[in-house]
């Protein structure tokens, strides 16, 4: 590679933007991070100031650059991922945001996205997107800014407007202008995009009242698609995905079958399912996985709203512990949870259900309940959650899964991975890089360059930190099971609503 010693991967994500700095052995060679702060206007609102995200960024790669000794001659590729869904409209003229982005979690277009299904729409949109209707994705959001911010739908029909997710901002910024695109992962998360044509879908533009000429030009995952211009000169752009999609190619689940699943504040579990996109059958969403060489590839995703939430919540809101790292000791201070279950539906239940009339529920507590047994079965609700997710994918796709792989920062509760490989009755197997979001890009960008040869080498790059192995029988597992069954019955659906 001469001088191109390095691949930058940028992880634009809801709290933080990072940079990580790998070289050809798969080591992080420097990292730096930088929060931005989060914007809430109103209840249900989510906003960040677009701004904000790129500076952030920019300053993390610069830090992170100045950390290494390295220059911008040093790298071979940048990858890029991103939080998803969230939304940034700007102007193509000047590049400056006519509003902040609309953040993933926003919820003001819920209306607008239960008189979609009222109307009977929600079928032809899983058909084409994969997706359900749900001010989740950014089709909706899209619509709102039109609608709200002053002059905006006038101007966006004269084309002087750019919409893009996370990762067309980044691109745009980082090209000085010059590009606007964005890759067939985060496409498909916008509820816009046709899964079996793979383009923007001019129904559904209409249904939504979206003008095409909004939309970037949509590129593979991993393929140069541009040049950086201004601080970062001359670098190729060759890697994008969403940090979900991204997670999964970090964990090299590269073949049907392999599913990993991200333990954040929520949990997002994602099962490779082959070249063909697959209708689940249990609300579990359809979403592209990555698009290499001219070939896409799909995956079925399940998302937990509630996973590290749970533990924050009994430092925060309950107060029996002081810090997270806590939990595991006390919940291991006793054998079982004394009959107790948590179903942590505190803001509603996502896959398979998707309820949010749910409320988180406590059951079975005695006289003797301690805060030790409340413990442990917060992190079993979790490892339940996540045992119905699978069971789901397992179904819906008629693969037969042989591990989950696991990372994000609850993935370190040893006691959680154990309680997840129990209820599963598979290995779970936690790799010893648990940066799998910002590897995935890198691996990416660094395919397209021939950084790496090809997928098998980074394959091998892969490597088992610790494998979690079932340790209870069937008839237990079974037993835990018809308990969380009984137990999400009493949480389903309590909320009082119209």
């Amino acid at each position: 590679m001469g001088s191109k010693r390095f691949v930058l991967a940028l992880d634009q994500g809801t709290t933080s933007s990072r940079a990580l700095i790998v070289d050809e052995s798969g080591a992080v060679v420097a990292t730096a991070q930088r929060e931005f702060p989060q914007l809430f206007p109103r209840p249900g609102w989510v906003e960040h100031d677009p701004v904000e995200i790129w500076s952030s960024q920019i300053g993390s790669a610069s830090e992170a650059l100045a950390s290494a000794n390295l220059s911008s001659a040093d790298l071979a590729a940048i990858g890029i991922t991103n939080q998803r869904e969230t939304t940034i409209l700007w102007d193509r003229r000047t590049g400056e945001p006519i509003h902040n982005a609309i953040v993933w979690q926003d919820r003001r277009t819920a209306d607008f996205c239960d008189s979609l299904i009222k109307d009977g729409h929600a079928e032809r949109i899983a058909a084409k997107t994969g997706l359900y209707p749900d001010a989740y994705f950014s089709g909706s959001k899209i619509r709102w800014l039109l609608d709200n911010v002053a002059g905006a739908r006038e101007r966006a029909e004269r084309g002087e407007l750019c919409f893009g997710t996370v990762d067309s901002w980044l691109i745009w910024k980082l090209t000085d202008g010059a590009h606007h695109l964005t890759d067939v992962t985060n496409a498909s998360r916008t509820m816009l995009f046709n899964l079996e044509t793979l383009a923007w879908d001019d129904e559904l533009l209409q249904l939504l009242g979206i003008p095409r000429s909004l939309l970037p030009e949509v590129v593979s995952s991993s393929g140069r698609c541009c040049e950086t211009r201004g601080l970062l000169e001359g670098i190729p752009v060759a890697g994008i995905a969403g940090d979900q999609q991204a997670a999964l190619f970090g964990q090299m689940c590269i073949s049907p079958g392999m599913v990993k699943c991200t333990f954040g504040t929520g949990g997002f579990m994602l099962l490779h399912i082959g070249d063909k996109p697959v209708r689940s059958r249990h609300k579990l969403l359809t979403t592209v996985a990555w698009g290499i060489d001219g070939k896409v590839e799909y995956a079925l995703e399940g998302s937990m709203l509630m996973a590290g939430a749970v533990v924050q919540w009994l430092r925060d809101g309950l107060e029996i512990i002081r810090s997270s790292a806590e939990v595991e000791e006390l919940a291991s201070s006793v054998p079982d949870s004394g009959g107790v279950m948590l179903v942590p539906a505190f803001s509603g239940l996502g896959a398979p259900h998707w309820d949010q009339y749910a409320r988180g529920t406590l059951l079975g507590m005695t006289r003797g309940t301690r805060r030790a047994h409340i413990a442990r079965a917060a992190l079993e609700g979790i490892a339940l959650q996540a045992m119905e997710v699978l069971e789901a994918m397992q179904s819906d796709s008629g693969l037969k899964i042989a591990e989950l792989r696991v990372d994000g920062g609850a993935s370190a509760n040893n006691l959680l991975m154990q309680m997840q490989a129990d209820v599963l009755g598979v290995n779970v197997i936690r790799p010893q890089n648990l940066e799998a979001t910002a590897m995935g890009a890198a691996y990416l960008a660094g395919l397209a360059v021939g950084y790496w040869p090809d997928r098998k080498s980074i394959s091998q790059q892969w490597q088992v930190g610790r494998t979690f192995k079932p340790q209870i029988s069937p008839e237990q597992r079974e037993q835990r099971r018809a308990k969380w069954h009984k137990a999400l019955q009493r949480a389903l659906d309590w909320d009082e609503h119209a």
